[in-house]
């Protein structure tokens, strides 16, 4: 065999089969073609030649890590919301009185592409000293068709600056813009019939999503931009029952939604739903911890009626503002009492199914060669430690990344 790279000196946990983390210790790794070409225990290492060898010095190596569930681009912070929440208000007291999802509108809507692109680079950076390796970034700041593609174009730029792959998401329904304030139905007109064709005209996004909630849109208005971008050919994906069970987990269901996250609220009926369909349990502790809440996401359901949970940083400026995917994991062990073999499968296997990815999230033969190796002595630790700078280093393709 011929490899580009081959990795020795190394155990790898590949995610898949039936020992825990699917270890493979004293491992080699054969990389060709941007592909893993060869894994096993080196002991079985067949004749080869390779064009570079690298002894990871008895490191784990891991799929590269996933982050399925961002808002990574966006004008301006808000940090004063945070201190006012510290002072007592509520979300959605906040969102009433003209801030939340709005404020970052307009700090979006008065930056340039430019001035997105290089802030939207930052946070790539600290997602990829992570070992991040595929990222999803959501629109959604924009409310109106120049920001949205603004902003998904920003995010795909982004992505090539940094070499981390990005997978874009068309927000289209995540808060009324002030002129549509009372007349929801309009703007969820003007979204399918003006902003959604010109998205999949650039082919700007692989997915959508929508916010399904009291303060945001309801399950019904959802479906109806959900069947306009299906017939666009574009997936789907759904913020679902973050502060109530609004029926949005049985909507991304029965459309067959690529993931429903958050999920905190979701009742019998929704859990049931979610486990026919397939729909990926996208769970996301960073919201949790920094809006303070208290209601658990329901892990015990979700892990006894088989549906997959991944996890993600929630990235945003107004209630996730995490920039790390460790830090997700050990809080996703610590608040929601997620295993440690089951937050990192929340990283890598299912995040890439929370985006409709086969070719990535395991290490297996043919799988793109998205890989992290570790300083740790074993898999556990990734979630152990809180703000430890664990990456020894991050391969894109077989390419060095960190």
């Amino acid at each position: 065999m011929r490899f580009d790279l081959l990795l020795t000196d190394c155990h790898a946990a590949t995610m898949q089969g039936d020992a825990p983390y699917g270890v493979i210790e004293n491992a080699a790794i054969g990389v060709a073609g941007g592909r893993i070409a060869w894994i096993g225990a080196a002991a079985d290492l067949p004749a080869h030649e390779a064009t570079e060898t690298e002894s990871l010095g008895g490191r784990w190596v891991t799929p590269g890590l996933i982050d399925c569930h961002t808002h990574l681009v966006f004008g301006g912070n808000r940090s004063a919301e945070f201190e006012a929440r510290l002072k007592g208000a509520t979300y959605q007291e906040i969102a009433a009185a003209g801030g939340g999802i709005l404020s970052s509108v307009r700090m979006t809507r008065e930056a340039s592409e430019e001035a997105l692109i290089a802030a939207t680079s930052k946070r790539l950076r600290a997602l990829k000293r992570d070992g991040v390796t595929t990222v999803e970034i959501k629109s959604g700041y924009g409310l109106d068709a120049d920001t949205e593609t603004k902003m998904l174009r920003a995010a795909r730029a982004a992505g090539t600056s940094e070499g981390v792959a990005v997978v874009t998401t068309y927000l289209g329904l995540h808060a009324l813009p002030a002129a549509y304030k009372e007349r929801p139905d309009a703007y969820v007109d003007h979204v399918i019939d003006t902003i959604l064709p010109r998205v999949a005209a650039e082919r700007l996004a692989n997915a959508v999503d929508a916010y399904v909630e009291p303060i945001a849109f309801s399950a019904e208005q959802a479906d109806r931009f959900f069947a306009a971008a299906e017939a666009l050919g574009l997936k789907t994906k759904l913020h679902a029952e973050q502060f109530s069970d609004s029926g949005g987990a049985q909507l991304a269901a029965r459309r067959q939604s690529l993931s429903a996250d958050h999920l905190e609220y979701v009742g019998e009926e929704g859990l049931a739903a979610l486990a026919k369909s397939g729909t990926v349990a996208v769970l996301l502790p960073g919201a949790f911890l920094a809006l303070r809440e208290t209601q658990l996401p329901p892990i015990d359901r979700l892990r006894a009626l088989g549906i997959p949970m991944a996890l993600a940083t929630d990235c945003n400026p107004g209630t996730s503002p995490v920039t790390s995917m460790l830090a997700v994991l050990n809080l996703a062990c610590v608040l929601f009492r997620m295993t440690p073999e089951e937050a990192l499968a929340g990283a890598t296997v299912n995040g890439a199914r929370a985006l409709g990815l086969t070719d990535r999230g395991t290490l297996a033969v043919g799988q793109r060669a998205d890989l992290a190796a570790w300083d740790v002595e074993r898999p556990a630790e990734l979630t152990y430690w809180l703000g430890a700078p664990l990456l020894h280093r991050s391969y894109a393709g077989g390419k060095a990344l960190i």
